[in-house]
Order: C-alpha cells, then structure tokens, then sequence
C-alpha cells in the first residue's frame, strides 16, 4: 500500500509466493514453503482399509505408489468429465492426450525424461502440459507429495485439473499454434486463466457428486484455493510477462468464475473481457518496501480515503453519513460487549475500534500491509450499512460488509492503480480466506466458508458498491 495522506489503499498459513516460469508452452513451476494445514482425502474410499484410487498403470514410468494412485484417480475422472462435457461445450468429440501421462521421480537421476525434456531433473517441482507431445507429466517426487502434505488431496487434483485444461486449450483454438501465431491475443496470463477456470468447472462437477472416484465438499474448498494462490506469481511481475500466471486475486477469481458459471465462460475468456489485477511496482521506493508500509503507518494511510468513499456511497442513497470516530486501543475490540475481531464496529457510539496489539501486528506481519487495511475496511462498511438503516447482523450483513470492502478496494484499483501497490490484493484475498474477521457482523457471526467471503469481495471489486445490499 502507498504511502500518502489520501491512499488508495488464527492464522492458517503463511503468504506463500511462488517463482513461476513458462516451460514447454504450460509449464507450473514453484517452491511451496509454509506448514501443513490439511491432509484431507477427495478420493472416495469404499474399503477403508485398502489403498483406494485408480490402478496407475496406464501412466508411464509409474512406481505404482500412492502418489500415482492419487494422480492416476485425478486423470480418470478428469478425463471423464471431458469425454462427458465436451461435445456440448464444443460441438465434437473429446480425443484422450495422444502422448499419455508421465510419473517423474526427480529424486533419481536415472528417472526417464518426459517428453520435453531432456533430463528427469527439467521436472523438479513441476506439473506441465506439452502441447508438441500432447502429453502431461509430474514431479512425483518434490511437487505432488509435497502439495498432497501441505494442504490435501485436493491440492493436487487442482494442479492436474489445470494441465488437462492446458490439453482442452490445444483442442479448441486456444492452443500452441494459435498462440504462437497471435501471442497479443493469447498472452500467458490469459492462457493460464483459462486453465484455471476449467479447473473450477471440473472441481464443481466434483463437489457435485457427479464423479466416480472424487469427492469434495464445499468446505473444503478452501485448502483448495490455498494451494491454488500459493502458485501465485512473485509481487511485481508485470502481468506481460512471458511467464505470468496471474496474483492470488487473478487465479482465485479464474478458479471461481468456472467454478460458478462453467466452461463456456472458460472458453469464452479474452484479453478484451478479462481484466488482470497482477501489476508491477512503479516506483523505486515502493518496491523497496515490497509494496508494504508499517503497521503504525496503515490507520493514517487508509482512513481519509475510507470516510471519503463510504460518505460518497451512503450519500448516494439520500442518506447522511457521520464518519465513525476512531479508537486505537491495546486489548481485543469488543464493541457492545460482542465479539468481532481485532477491528471492532460499535454501533451504540459510531466508533470504530482498532487493535494495535499482537494479534492484528501478527497478521500484518505475516500476509502484509493491506490485510489490515481490509480488516479496518471492513468496519468502515459496517458503518456504512449503519448510515443506511440496514440491519448489522445475519448473513446479508456479512456478504454486505465483504462486498463493500471489495467495492472500497476496487475504487483504489480503478484509480489509475494510484493507491494499491503489487501485493495489496494478494494480501486481501488471503486474510478473507484464512480469516473471518473482515465478514463479521456484530454479533461477531460470520459466514465459515473462507471460499463465500473470497466471493463477496470480488463481487464488490469487480461491480461496485451497487452490488452490495447499500441501497
């Protein structure tokens, strides 16, 4: 976040960046640190005691272990959902990759290489799709165990279903050739959008029940997004790029447009409907910093372009607004005796409650500056729905407050991208996937799904405060 007198602008895991590079036309490169946070299974197990999944024979150079199996499993029903959902998407046939299906175990040096490639070592870390081979391969070894222990099962039925979406690209017009001959019109942002889009759609025909060997609830989705963000490119990359694949904000909304609206808004994603929010820094001293002021910087940062917007939207609808008076405080907020996070709304004094404790300081550490700017936000829409005589808690109060602090962001966005800086979305995105605070009402209840809140503030961001319960 900038740093001006009008700016634009527990913990589950850290912010995860990953170096991500275009290998083979489609390749997913990265490094994922951090500390396990889910091991959950998506493959449906009928013999508890068994190994489950899919017999991984069909995959070349497989060891046969559960990794494979695991893969294996993914590329069945994958496979199946395209066979099933293609001829309706695209007016022909589905054809299986001609190239097959590679296990590399990046640990041996003698491991075959895939095609290419020209030694097991181009894998390490690596899922890929090769467009010239028609074939998809895995690091077996430091890519797919490493995801299944960080965050599930469900991590790596993510990564393959965006390769095999690289592979429907190839047979739809959207493919290597084409890309080549037109690289404006299919930059690699676009592609890798797409890709994650048709990852969405195969994960909702999954939660669904529609599957043969998967299965997901919704409320698992959001291990799901963590590891898709974790892939997220490095702050600063310009979204022209050879190699960008898009900030946390870009993949997550990719995933949960084909999630909720399916494959044709896949296939119909262009340069000219899509907007990407990935940015580079432009100026020296904000890249310094990494896009990131300090915590005792942020509440004199954000809070006149606060009261200057919500009084705009609350004026909007013929109602007067009073900006909330501002209370630092060193204990946890607890407006009206209730609950809501380290940034409080107390309704009876119009005030807004901010913690400079350990807590927020721990979450403005670890995930950055404009987590805390989110959180202080979102009260700052409370106030707002206040102004407007609309009811403070329920579920429409917790999508409204999301909502609006998605719609307050996107104003600074939209600003000429003044006021944000590389990182400060990445950073709203995962403080509402990993916290609630920002959708409490106050009561202190909010929705429990990570995946809903991630929704509500892009539903603001991208349409605006009109969008969310003001009027």
């Amino acid at each position: 976040m900038r740093t001006r007198t009008r700016p634009g602008p527990a913990r589950l895991v850290p912010a995860l960046i990953a170096v991500l590079a275009v290998f083979a036309a489609s390749a997913c490169t990265t490094a994922i640190p951090g500390k396990p946070v889910s091991q959950g299974a998506v493959v449906s197990r009928d013999d508890p005691g068994g190994t489950g999944g899919v017999d991984p024979s069909f995959v070349e150079n497989t060891d046969g272990g559960e990794i494979d199996r695991l893969a294996a499993t993914v590329i069945t029903d994958v496979r199946s959902y395209w066979t099933q959902q293609f001829p309706d998407a695209f007016g022909k046939e589905y054809e299986d990759l001609k190239g097959g299906y590679y296990s590399v175990d990046t640990a041996d040096a003698g491991s075959k290489a895939p095609p290419c490639t020209k030694d097991a070592i181009d894998v390490e870390g690596n899922a890929f799709y090769c467009p010239t081979a028609d074939s998809i391969a895995w690091d077996r070894a430091a890519l797919l165990p490493v995801l299944r222990d960080r965050f599930g099962e469900a991590a790596v039925m993510l990564v393959l279903a965006h390769e095999m979406g690289h592979a429907v690209q190839n047979r739809t017009g959207a493919g290597a050739t084409e890309r080549k001959a037109d690289p404006r019109k299919f930059p690699t942002i676009l592609i890798e959008a797409m890709a994650d889009c048709y990852a969405g759609a195969f994960v909702r025909w999954v939660a669904d029940g529609k599957a043969e060997h998967l299965s997901i609830a919704k409320d698992r989705l959001d291990t799901a997004l963590e590891s898709l963000i974790s892939f997220r490119d490095p702050v600063g990359t310009d979204q022209t790029d050879r190699g960008a694949h898009g900030d946390a904000f870009d993949r997550v909304s990719a995933f949960q447009d084909g999630y909720e609206q399916g494959i044709k808004l896949c296939s119909g994603m262009t340069v000219d409907n899509r907007t990407f929010t990935l940015t580079d820094f432009t100026t020296a001293d904000d890249q310094a910093r990494g896009g990131n002021v300090t915590f005792d910087q942020v509440v004199g940062s954000i809070t006149p372009s606060l009261e200057e917007y919500f009084g705009a939207e609350v004026a909007r609808v013929g109602k007067q607004w009073t900006k909330p008076a501002l209370h630092t405080t060193q204990d946890t907020a607890d407006c009206d005796a209730k609950k809501q996070g380290p940034v409080a709304y107390c309704r009876s004094a119009n005030a807004v409650e901010f913690d400079a404790g350990a807590e927020l300081r721990g979450i403005h550490a670890d995930i950055g500056d404009y987590a805390t700017g989110t959180l202080l936000t979102s009260r700052y829409a409370m106030a707002a729905l206040a102004a407007v005589g609309k009811p403070l808690e329920g579920p429409d109060a917790q999508t409204s407050v999301m909502c609006l602090s998605g719609a307050f962001t996107g104003s600074l966005f939209s600003a000429t991208k003044v006021y944000l800086s590389p990182g400060d979305l990445d950073e709203a995105v995962q403080v509402s996937l990993d916290y609630d605070y920002a959708a409490r009402d106050v009561t202190g209840a909010a929705p429990s799904a990570g995946f809903d809140r991630v929704r509500a503030f892009r539903e603001g961001f991208t349409k605006g405060a009109q969008q969310c319960g003001l009027a």
